[in-house]
């Protein structure tokens, strides 16, 4: 767009060239040829300008394009390798562990209710194996709950309990697990960024004690230290607590699940021994 209008100034400049020399060839003859020689400088003059602002203005698109990755990798190097390094190294772990939370929770998450039903189905025609094969053939907790309460189905309705209730929180841990190193990168984040900053401030009064002076040039190293650690360490911190907070919506909307699963399977069998089991 900004191409667009330079050519069209540029275009204007001309045409209002061309319009000045014409009327001044319909005032007089001599006339014109003076004036069609100024307004041709004026033109060329004119049209200098505007090429050199198109030029700056591909520039400056161009460094817009490559702007975002130049300022972070800049800002990165400005804040210290070090302390930068430990900071992306805490986000490159945390993001890891994230991402193997959220796709282990997402192929965990099955139709409950469809595989209730077919349980139901199979049972309520006696097919018990039928039943086991439907559990052990479906991914995820709230089937591995329902096989083991299909296991220990002909001991009773209180040793299936007991199953489904100790198996239940094996699934839970299982949901919750790597939960605390993730907890821990969020925690480091800020901490390194934070240690950074009080390193940039020891800096800058090192700076100043050599210096022997507090003006602004002396301390600006430091501090620009200190300040860039802080915040890349907080958007980091931030970053991971978001991913940290969807994983936790997650889990409890999948242990919701095993609860309600449980105690519909336990429906289910309590009709079973009645219907066959008189």
């Amino acid at each position: 767009m900004k191409k667009v209008f330079a050519f069209v100034a540029m275009m204007g400049l001309l045409t209002f060239g061309v319009n000045q020399t014409i009327n001044a060839q319909e005032t007089a003859a001599p006339a014109a040829e003076e004036v069609a020689e100024d307004n041709s400088t004026d033109s060329v003059a004119a049209a200098e300008p505007a090429e050199t602002e198109v030029a700056e203005i591909e520039e400056a698109s161009e460094t817009e394009g490559e702007g975002l990755h130049k300022i972070i990798k800049t800002k990165f190097i400005e804040g210290s390798a070090g302390f930068m390094s430990l900071v992306a190294i805490a986000m490159i772990f945390g993001l890891a562990l994230c991402i193997e939370r959220i796709i282990f929770l997402s192929l965990s998450e099955i139709n409950s209710k469809k595989l209730l039903e077919d349980i139901q189905a199979a049972l309520e025609n006696g097919d018990v194996e039928g039943a086991k094969s439907i559990c052990r053939d479906t991914r995820g907790p709230v089937a591995s709950i329902c096989y083991q309460g299909m296991m220990r189905i002909d001991e009773g309705l209180d040793v299936v309990e007991r199953s489904v209730i100790s198996y239940g929180s094996v699934q839970a841990s299982n949901l919750e697990k790597n939960l605390s190193w993730i907890t821990l990168f969020i925690a480091m984040s800020p901490s390194l960024g934070f240690l950074g900053t009080v390193i940039g401030m020891v800096q800058a009064f090192d700076d100043i004690q050599k210096a022997g002076d507090i003006s602004p040039n002396v301390v600006a190293g430091g501090m620009k230290v200190a300040l860039i650690t802080t915040i890349f360490g907080i958007i980091v911190a931030l970053i991971l607590q978001v991913f940290y907070n969807y994983i936790l919506s997650k889990v409890e909307a999948l242990n919701t699940d095993m609860e309600d699963s449980s105690v519909s399977l336990l429906d289910i069998i309590m009709k079973y021994n009645l219907k066959f089991k008189k």
